[in-house]
């Protein structure tokens, strides 16, 4: 399919495409005319890779879980065990935004904010 209908049917822009296309994310062929042509299974994949970064994974994560995914005999078990080591980097990422706020917070008003708080 060309890109303007892979666009429509993935619910993403033509560019949003060719970006994907760039980094390695999704993969077409020129046609002698010079357009794109995508296979079908490419809509599943880009609507995969809208729901994982509304669900907060780089593209570099999710390009990376391609491969896995493919390997794996269980996707429902790899996105498990995927969305468990996510979840662990936002919790770890939670505590030092706790911890960043804290800091903060001690040092408002303080009449100097970059001065070590003490």
């Amino acid at each position: 399919m060309r890109i303007g209908e892979l666009a429509a049917q993935a619910g993403l822009s033509r560019d949003a495409i060719r970006f994907y296309e760039k980094i390695g994310l999704v993969t077409g062929r020129r046609l002698a005319n010079g357009y794109r042509d995508f296979p079908p299974e490419e809509v599943p994949w880009l609507q995969y890779v809208r729901t994982a970064q509304a669900l907060g994974f780089s593209l570099a994560e999710i390009a990376q879980t391609r491969e896995e995914l493919r390997e794996q005999p269980d996707t429902a078990a790899a996105l498990s065990a995927l969305f468990a080591e996510k979840i662990k980097v936002i919790d770890a990422r939670m505590t030092q935004l706790a911890a960043l706020r804290a800091e903060l917070d001690a040092r408002v008003g303080t009449g100097c904010p970059l001065r070590a708080a003490g």
